[in-house]
Formats: C-alpha cells, structure tokens, sequence
C-alpha cells in the first residue's frame, strides 16, 4: 500500500470485558446520544431489557427497533431482477483535472437532494447515477443519466495553515433529484461529453432503518484518511514525509485512487456484489451516519464493517457497542478495523466534512485542550480503549504477505469449504492483520478458526480468525486479514494484480462468506452456535474464559 505507518507498543494490560460507555469527557460527549434499543425481545415472551442489562451485555435477546420513516426496505432480489449495465466501468479516464469531482453529503436518504461540485476542462461533461450491486455480474445498473452540462474549470485546491488539511471551494455545478433511487451503494459517473476522460464520486442513498437486515457501512473516514488529492492524506504532506502529513482531512474535495471511487472498489463492491446475488435483506449507511444517529442500528439483525475500516468516531464505536450488546451480530471482513479514534467537524459545505485525527500529536489538538476526546488511536493513552473489547481481535502489525492456515475445519463457518487441518491459501494474509491477544480486553468465549504464521518486520507471531459470542447472543467474527473482500473477486491462477490471491481462495472466502452472512441474518449467531473457547490450545497460558452465552 506504500504508506508510512505510526504504530508501536502496547497499552495497558487489562482483561476480559466488553465496551461499555466510555469514561470522563468522552462519556459525558457520547453516552447522552446514545438510546439503548430495547423497543423488544428476540425470544418469544420475553420482556424488554433494561438499560442496564444492555450496558452489560444482558440477557440472551436483541431489540427490535420502533418504527422508523422509510418503510420496510429494499427487496434486493426483486432490485437484482433488474438489467443491469457493464458499461458502469471507466475504461478512458483521460488525464489529471480533465474531469473530477465530489458530492455535498457523503449519504443521501431516496429522495434528498444531492449538490455535485464538479470541475472540468472540458465544455460539458455528463453525470450517469449507478446503483452497485450484482446485476447478474453485471454489479452495476443506471439508475439515472443526465443529458449535457456545462462545464467549468473550478479554483485550485487550498492548504489550511493550521492543520495542512487539502480543501477547495468549488461552488455547485448541478443539483440532483435522488427521488426514485433505491437506496444503496452508488457510482456517480463523470464524463466528459468527447468521451476521453471520466471519473466517479461515490455515494450512498441510506437506509432509514436497518431493522431485520444486514447493514453494510461504508467506511467513508477511512477513504478520506488515504486520500491524496491535493497532496496530502493523514499519513504523508506535500513534502512527501510524515512531519507534514495533515491533522485533518476534507470530504470537499474528489478522491485521488480509484478514479474518483476511493477505497470502494477493492474494499467493499466484491462483499456488495455477493450480498446481493445471495438476496439478503440488507441496510446501506456510511460510517458517518451511524455516528450521528444512535438509533440507527437499533433492530439491526447484523454489521458488516468491510476490507478497510480503520477511522472511527467514538460515537460510531459506542453505538455498534450498544447494538452488539443488545444481540446484533459484527462481521469485521477486513483487519485494522476502529484502530484510529477521530473527531467529525463542519466545512463551509456541510456538517460532519471534515476527519480531524492529530495521531500521536493530539495534545496540540484544540479539540482536545477544549475537553474532547484525544484523536489518537483507541487503544493509547490518555483514553485507552483497545479495539479488542468490541472486536475480539487486535491489529498486531503491517506489512505481511502470508499464507491463511486454518485451524479448524469443522467449524460451522467453514462447512462446504472440504478443508483440512493445516491447509493454507497463498497471499490471503495481509497486507495488515490481526490476532488474539488476552494483553489486551478480550471478550470470551473466543474460538480461533484459522492461526496463521507471519513475520512482522523480524517478528514472529500469528494472525487469526475468530469467532466470538457475546452475553447478548451476539456473534462477532473478524477475518484477522485485510484481503479477505479483495478475495471474494478471485477466479484465476492469482498475480500482481490482486497480490497473487488465486481462485482457491476465492472459492474459499466466498463459501465461508456466504455462511457467515446466512447465520448472521438469521439473529443472534451465539444462541445456536456459541463459541467454544479454545484460545489455551494456539496460546498456551492463557486463562479459562469466566462466562459465556
């Protein structure tokens, strides 16, 4: 990935738990937004929980959700009858500014109106609307098109003193009527009308409940944190170096990798695309807008956090915390997930534009002096809340490029698969991973399924998948490995392209894919398949779990 990582050491050396409103000025920012789903029981004749119980992790039940605006949600089987549209792929993307642009909000309920700033050298360009999903492989269908628009060359990007944060002030170039889109995970095409450049901006048309449904969340925070355009992301300035990386970076301006798509396309459209072909019920939020509304999971039978999903806000954390707590499954498809705590802030476009992360030099941040959480990584001091306690697993290091070795091919989530003991899947561990590791707050039973050797810059460890239950009859299960939904699309021999992953693992991570997602749309995995903790076995000297489902 080419990029210049800031990590090192290990926090406290707490145990077991899991992750319950935060403490001092973080509790008292976020625990007031939070809203305890507690609408129902999952079991029949069962009474609501409490508070209280859904804090702790209470009895084995999850909430439904009371009803919200927007009704029951797509059909995506009935959606994926239709046509779709192969020619959604830019095959001419025409040279740097010929044509680029970003959307006014990174999500829009159907209907909301959506501003696109656009800049283009050309005289006119169009913009074609695509829904992703599978189509019949297709995994795109045009949704809307416009006709001729007049183009316009825009001011060049700005560079805040301050925090070295990359912005424009692009006024609108058109305004768009979602009326009639269904929600989903959207491509907006840019086009320039002789054809010889193009570029997208991504958006999502969000659902206004999750209830009963699989939510897929967009990880917009992260696509903002690697994003170059301008010069500068969260990791490396216009220098080239670290010493001038920004300290906050801006959803107003274009993305610079995936010809306008950020991160989509090797993160998360393979899991989009297999979700859908599978005709599950799913839900479509971004990060952003689970961090802003505390509700909105509530009823939400599972979360899917997808290939990378480092960046998040600790109002995003808390309310997928209370979610599990309360029986919603978590599936962490990727590896480095809720690593970086971050603060959301207004731009002169809109709310929530700006991903303020100063890392390591939080204590020059004026968040921060003003009483705000630090915006440095979960699990470091002054606010350590290491990402184990809601995921199971912890980021352990980077770079790799390993062999998966599964561990335990009897495990429900492998069935189908017909692998042994000890067979492994070239390349399909990194580029980041993660493991088990009682150093930190694990929450138990936890069941590793695959132990994977790796070395780490000179160290010797392992990653792992597990899969872990929850009080609340909640399962968690976290891929330990960054590739997994860059797996999901292999077919061939393997190459550079897609860091050698062949289609053995394809077949591989699809099965054991579609098994995960079946169970978890079903309720709370842990009721009918609990976790057997077998931790003592990969690291020996590890103590007995004290509870469990």
């Amino acid at each position: 990935m080419g990029r210049e990582h800031e990590r090192s050491g290990s926090p406290g050396q707490s145990h077991g738990g899991t992750d319950s409103a935060p403490d001092g000025p973080e509790r008292r920012r976020v625990f007031g937004m939070a809203a305890a789903c507690l609408a129902g029981p999952w079991l029949p004749g069962a009474g609501p929980a409490s508070a209280a119980e859904v804090t702790r992790g209470g009895p084995n039940r999850a909430a439904e959700a009371a009803p919200r605006p927007g009704g029951r949600g797509l059909d995506v089987a009935a959606e994926n009858t239709k046509p779709g549209h192969a020619d959604w792929r830019i095959t001419r993307p025409g040279s740097a500014g010929a044509v680029e642009g970003y959307a006014s909000r990174v999500s829009v309920l159907p209907g909301q109106p959506l501003a696109l700033h656009v800049s283009t050298t050309a005289d006119a360009y169009t913009v074609s609307a695509y829904r992703m999903g599978w189509y019949a492989g297709a995994r795109a269908r045009l949704v809307w098109r416009s006709g001729p628009l007049p183009g316009a060359r825009q001011p060049t990007a700005r560079v805040d003193p301050a925090t070295r944060m990359v912005t424009t002030d692009w006024r609108p170039s058109v305004q768009l009527d979602t009326t009639g889109w269904p929600e989903g995970c959207y491509l907006l095409r840019l086009d320039t009308a002789d054809g010889r450049a193009g570029r997208y901006v991504p958006v999502t048309v969000r659902s206004c409940s999750t209830a009963g449904r699989l939510v897929v969340v967009n990880s917009v925070a992260t696509w903002q944190a690697y994003n170059r355009w301008g010069g500068a992301d969260l990791y490396k300035g216009t220098t080239g170096k670290k010493g001038s990386r920004s300290l906050a970076v801006s959803f107003d301006r274009p993305y610079e990798s995936g010809r306008g798509s950020g991160q989509f396309l090797l993160y998360e459209a393979p899991l989009l695309a297999l979700a859908e072909r599978m005709a599950l019920p799913l839900a479509y939020v971004t990060g952003v807008d689970v961090a802003r509304d505390p509700a909105l999971l509530c009823g939400a039978v599972g979360v899917v956090s997808l290939g990378h999903d480092e960046y998040w806000s600790p109002e995003q954390r808390l309310h997928v915390t209370r979610a599990r707590d309360a029986g919603t499954n978590l599936a962490v498809l990727g590896a480095n997930c809720c690593y970086r705590r971050i603060r959301l802030e207004a731009s002169a476009v809109g709310a929530e534009r700006t991903v303020v992360c100063f890392k390591e030099d939080y204590a020059d941040d004026p968040g921060y002096r003003a009483g705000l959480p630090p915006t440095n990584d979960f699990r470091r001091a002054p606010l350590s809340r290491p990402e184990s306690e809601l995921l199971g697993v912890i980021y352990d290091g980077y770079p790799v490029d390993a062999p998966y070795v599964v561990s335990e091919p009897d495990h429900w989530l492998l069935a189908g698969t017909g692998v042994r003991r000890g067979q492994s899947f070239p390349h399909l561990v990194g580029v980041e991973y993660d493991r088990v590791n009682t150093k930190h707050p694990t929450p138990r039973p936890i069941q590793v399924i695959a132990h994977s050797p790796v070395v780490c810059k000179k160290r010797r460890t392992h990653a792992d998948s597990a899969y872990t239950t929850m009080p609340s009859g909640a399962g968690v299960f976290a891929t330990g490995t960054m590739r997994w939904v860059e797996a999901l699309d292999a077919t061939g021999p393997g190459g550079k392209g897609n860091h050698g992953l062949d289609a053995r693992a394809g077949a591989f991570t699809r099965t054991v894919t579609e098994n995960l997602l079946r169970a978890f749309a079903q309720g709370p995995a842990g009721l009918a398949r609990p976790a057997e903790d077998n931790l003592t076995a990969y690291y020996p000297g590890t103590a007995a779990p004290t509870g469990g489902v």
